[in-house]
């Protein structure tokens, strides 16, 4: 593959597309070769979709010749994680449990992103049925991450975020119930978006925790994320032009969020928050004590549905399973109807105290993750180290979730240290124009 195009972002592809010097089936069957012939691909793709790809292609030059492109992306190929349903196409959710599961339609996201010119170039591998922060799986594969080759890439979505760090595909679409576009998308140098509860159908897609449970891109800059959230909704994309930090306000998070940091995550942060500073932002700092409390409600609600939707399904063949994700859902029964009902209650009720406390900023902002990528075998074999890890990689972006705010993650100064921006519900278009400020800030 061109080496050029390996580095491109998704938005300079399409636009090389529609003025003529890219054409889109060159381009998708470089990208098919670059992942036949690159040695971590298998851990990266759980299959690719090559027929698929060409056809979209094929259809997608077609519409560039004749003056018909139907936006920005069209044509441009990118790679879905693997609880997408794609018809014919096996969607196994990394678990051995839906070994074979082949739906006969496309999730309603990959049809209108397909209507909307993008192609598929195939599915990622994931953490088991998304119920990890990490990206370990040894039941089908552990991707890799970009900065460190021991240690694991962050997850769920973990393929996702390999295949567009290591070139194998110009941006993803993965999920996120606690965490899992933001931390694999800061532990490999990516942007990532975790939307809204509810904006995107999640029609054709393998639940976690279908309350909590959401679609968001990965890229590589945050047009290339406004560009793809549009054509996952099938809309125009949000006006980029123009965005400033001049006299925006921002809130570090100091509740939780900064517990325990370790070094170059506080150091890439607090980095960020200068730049931020030095673009005109003003920031200041908040304590929030309802965040923890909101927090510790997350064992509850998460492994409860999690474990009500997947019980029957797991303790039919239960040995197929990684102990410890099993363990995880296995935990959800121990929570009755009475502790469910009333954990809601009280979620709403601090997410209402959060947004009257956060109304007059522009953002929270707060470290993506407060802990570098662990080690994988040291996950595998020290049980103690990989509960550890795992809850210390969610702690952060679960406050998104169970607030459910929409977050914008970006890379800072330090590889595999990500800062995060927190917005109300519904803001995705505000908080996309405050992220292009930061991340010219930020570069």
């Amino acid at each position: 593959m061109s080496g050029t195009w390996a580095h491109m972002t998704a938005a300079e592809l399409g636009r090389e597309i529609g003025a003529g010097r890219i054409h889109p089936v060159e381009l998708v069957e470089a990208m098919l070769d670059a992942i036949d012939t690159h040695p971590l691909a298998p851990r990266i793709y759980a299959r690719t979709t090559p027929d698929r790809a060409r056809a979209e292609a094929m259809a997608a030059a077609g519409r560039a010749k004749s003056g018909l492109r139907r936006g920005v992306l069209d044509g441009v190929p990118i790679s879905w994680k693997d609880l997408f349903d794609t018809a014919g196409i096996a969607t196994e959710a990394g678990s051995a449990l839906l070994k074979g599961r082949t739906p006969n339609r496309d999730a309603a996201v990959l049809e209108t992103a397909t209507h909307a010119g993008l192609v598929c170039l195939g599915k990622t591998h994931m953490a088991e049925l998304a119920f990890s922060g990490l990206g370990l799986n040894p039941v089908t594969a552990t991707p890799p991450c970009l900065n460190d080759d021991r240690a694991v890439p962050g997850g769920s979505s973990s393929g996702a975020a390999a295949s567009v760090a290591f070139g194998l595909a110009p941006a993803a679409i993965g999920s996120d119930t606690g965490g899992s576009v933001r931390i694999p998308a800061a532990w490999n140098d990516l942007v990532g978006l975790k939307t809204t509860t509810g904006s995107l159908p999640l029609t054709g897609t393998v639940p976690l925790c279908e309350r909590f449970d959401t679609i968001g891109p990965l890229a590589h800059s945050v047009e290339d994320c406004n560009l793809l959230l549009a054509a996952l909704h099938g809309r125009k994309p949000a006006d980029l032009a123009g965005a400033s930090l001049a006299g925006t306000r921002l809130a570090v998070l100091e509740t939780v969020a900064l517990d325990g940091i370790r070094d170059r995550p506080a150091k890439g942060f607090d980095d960020a928050t200068q730049r931020l500073a030095r673009a005109g932002a003003q920031i200041d700092r908040i304590v929030v004590p309802e965040v923890a409390e909101a927090l510790a409600l997350a064992v509850t609600l998460v492994t409860a549905e999690a474990y009500g939707i997947w019980r029957e399904t797991i303790e039919r063949a239960p040995e197929k399973m990684f102990p410890r994700i099993l363990e995880r859902f296995r935990s959800g029964a121990q929570f009755t109807a009475m502790d469910y009902v009333a954990g809601w209650r009280r979620l709403h009720q601090l997410r209402a105290i959060w947004a009257e406390k956060t109304a007059q900023y522009d953002a929270v902002i707060l470290p993506t993750s407060p802990i570098l990528p662990p080690d994988a075998n040291r996950l595998m074999t020290d049980n103690d180290y990989y509960v550890t890890e795992n809850l210390l990689a969610l702690r952060n972006t679960r406050i998104g979730n169970m607030l459910d705010l929409c977050v914008l993650t970006l890379p800072t100064s330090q590889p595999s240290c990500g800062i995060s921006f927190m917005e109300a519900p519904g803001q995705e278009n505000r908080l996309l124009r405050l992220g292009s400020a930061a991340e010219l800030a930020l570069r």
